[in-house]
């Protein structure tokens, strides 16, 4: 018997460790997905380097309660996964969020974003923003624009003054 309490105990501090460690971490209900679908859902998250995961709910609100997050308890109900992301808290609502538009049966319930609960219409809103690496492509070609624009007039002068020249 104690061995079994040991283990749920290891699990729990898992838990509070990833919770700790991450930005964000989300809840799914992923009641009806084949195994083939939640195969491919594990192997889009894991190139994402998203860790997902399925614990037990009593375990998992043992966890909560220690990591103090107030909300995501009352989300512990069925059958649930988690997704945490260390570096990108919008990665894992984004995946879930594209995966679940064409497989109706994967469901967003809430969850933390770096320390602070989300209720589900929140984690949607959370995917609908771009990622981290759009956004930095969005900056930087916004910051590269009037260099080329300048780049661009300064050449189309030099070919003007070439014309000018050879004309003459």
């Amino acid at each position: 018997m104690s061995k079994a309490i040991e283990l749920k105990k290891a699990v729990v501090e898992e838990i509070v460790n990833k919770f700790s460690k991450s930005a964000s971490a989300i809840l799914f209900d992923y009641r009806g997905l084949t195994v083939e679908e939640v195969t491919e859902l594990r192997k889009q998250f894991r190139e994402a380097g998203v860790d997902y995961k399925v614990y037990k709910n009593t375990l998992m609100k043992r966890a909560v309660d220690q990591v103090g997050v107030e909300g995501l308890d009352q989300l512990l109900e069925g059958p649930n996964a988690i997704a945490f992301s260390y570096d990108d808290p919008i990665t894992p609502a984004k995946i879930g969020s594209e995966f679940a538009k064409t497989h109706k049966d994967l469901e967003l319930r809430g969850g933390v974003v770096e320390g602070e609960f989300f209720d589900e219409a929140r984690v949607k809103e959370l995917a609908a923003i771009p990622s981290r690496d759009v956004l930095i492509g969005k900056l930087l070609g916004s910051l590269k624009a009037p260099v080329s624009n300048f780049a661009y007039l300064l050449q189309a002068l030099a070919d003007k003054k070439s014309e000018e020249a050879e004309n003459n």
